[in-house]
């Protein structure tokens, strides 16, 4: 007897060790093309060293242009996004999975008491004598089953869940910085309008005042006609330009609405023309990127998943061994439930291995194979995408840098011929249409160089979305 139940725990001890063997692939980061430093980076000294406004890159990214307003607007949209919140729920339902899979380790311990009052037929010919027709069965058995982890399988499934559930933060990441981002780019293009819609106010404002002075001169005889009829022209016009603002503006103002998650209706920003001139933007080396960037982290955490998948499929290749045991208390007296000639317990060991299957299991390691290699592509395709990311806006800025300058030219010469010409028509040197003509290229030019502005604002803030945010996969939960 001793010696039976010396060999069962030396089999045990030796089941135990092999717990932890894990099969398939270790997992190895892919590689990505990486180049050695960006393109436009050399043309514009603002992108080759860090600035002071550094700090604020790493974290709250939009405080960078210093707004309270648009610093408002970001909290709320943190808190009250729609969006955002179902991508939270999102990553819990990942994390849950991965303490569903965890469970997996441990034993399963069930307990399922019962009563139950019976009695025998009083002519059932093998009734035994003596003994009584009815009774009582009390009984509290305890199930014990567990299957051991022998070849790693249960370890695999839970690295294929933890990489999940990381990937599903540094999708509620992305989520998070490209809500922030659309909000930012929202709200600089709503002040840009506004900005324009100040231009078009002070042309309203001057032409209200020619269009008098011109009926005035009508009046006395120093005009025609035409004259009054091209003041009146061109300030309608300007006004019809003011007014087809407005629906700009508004939908802009109900897409921030959204983003914030409140009604469209009854929510008004009061107008704040854009001024001021882009901050600069640090970059970094591009090698960083790929840690800066949740889309990248999220795509990389997906191949560590399937590739932990390759595992589990190849387990299958390997038998399945279920330890079991039960055991409790039986009596047809509740008084003896708990004496020791009551217990009763019952041990198994079974096993299982699938001999003929048709290429199943084959199948499967191959599928996990191509779906890993699947990941790997597309992982190295997101890489490449957010170097042109940063590219894409790096020469931007430098060309939008270099376009800003002219405009800048050609609105000051612009503005010196259309007072010009305003003086000469005050001082009946000149006529009307020279003056039209010189606030209509004013006008133009104005407008244009707004635009400019709102472009380069744009830009930085698409830049540092393409940088990250300020995130860092460092920030993925480790477990």
């Amino acid at each position: 007897m001793r010696a039976n139940q010396s060999f069962a725990w030396a089999a045990l001890v030796l089941l135990m060790c092999g717990v932890g063997c894990s099969v398939g692939p270790k997992y190895q980061r892919p590689s990505a093309p990486t180049p050695p430093a960006y393109s436009d980076n050399g043309h514009n000294g603002d992108w080759k060293h860090a600035q002071p406004q550094d700090a604020a890159t790493r974290g709250n990214w939009w405080t960078i242009y210093g707004d309270d307003q648009l610093d408002q607007l970001e909290q709320r949209c943190a808190t009250s996004n729609q969006s955002l919140l179902a991508a939270a729920e999102a990553y819990q339902q990942a994390h849950d999975l991965v303490l569903i899979a965890k469970s997996s380790l441990y034993p399963s311990i069930s307990i399922s008491p019962s009563l139950s009052r019976s009695k025998f037929s009083q002519t059932n010919p093998l009734l035994p004598p003596n003994i009584p027709l009815t009774f009582w069965n009390f009984l509290i058995p305890v199930n014990i089953s567990w299957e051991p982890d022998f070849w790693g399988s249960i370890h695999r499934q839970i690295q294929a869940s933890q990489a999940s559930a990381q990937a599903s933060a540094a999708n509620m990441a992305n989520m998070r910085l490209s809500l922030q981002g659309l909000l930012a780019t929202t709200y600089l293009q709503l002040r840009g309008v506004d900005l324009q819609t100040q231009l078009l106010r002070r042309m309203v404002k001057a032409d209200e005042n020619t269009l008098r002075l011109t009926r005035e001169r009508y009046r006395v005889g120093l005009d025609n006609r035409s004259d009054v009829e091209l003041a009146v022209a061109q300030l309608q016009q300007v006004r019809a330009e003011l007014v087809d603002l407005g629906v700009q503006r508004a939908q802009e103002e109900h897409a921030i609405a959204v983003l914030v998650g409140v009604p469209a209706s009854g929510f008004h920003l009061a107008e704040d023309p854009l001024t001021g001139e882009p901050p600069s933007i640090p970059t970094g080396i591009p090698s960083e990127l790929l840690e800066r960037r949740p889309d990248i982290a999220a795509t990389e955490r997906n191949v560590a998943s399937v590739n932990a998948l390759i595992g589990v499929a190849e387990s299958a290749y390997y038998p399945n061994i279920m330890l079991g045991a039960s055991g409790g208390v039986q009596s047809d007296q509740i008084t003896e439930l708990m004496h020791k000639g009551s217990t009763t317990w019952d041990g198994a060991v079974n096993a299982n291995e699938v001999i003929f299957e048709g290429g199943l299991r084959k199948a499967q390691v191959a599928e996990a194979l191509a779906q890993r290699a699947q990941a790997v592509a597309l992982y190295r395709e997101q890489v490449l995408s957010a170097f042109r990311d940063v590219e894409d806006q790096l020469g931007a800025l430098r060309i939008l840098a270099q376009e800003t300058e002219q405009q800048q030219q050609a609105v000051q010469a612009a503005t010196e011929g259309a007072q010009l010409a305003d003086d000469r028509f005050r001082q009946g040197l000149g006529n009307y249409l020279e003056v039209l003509t010189d606030q209509t290229v004013e006008l133009q030019d104005e407008q244009v160089a707004a635009v400019l502005l709102t472009r380069r604002m744009l830009a930085t803030a698409q830049l540092i979305i393409s940088l990250g945010g300020g995130w860092n996969a460092r920030q993925l939960p480790a477990n």
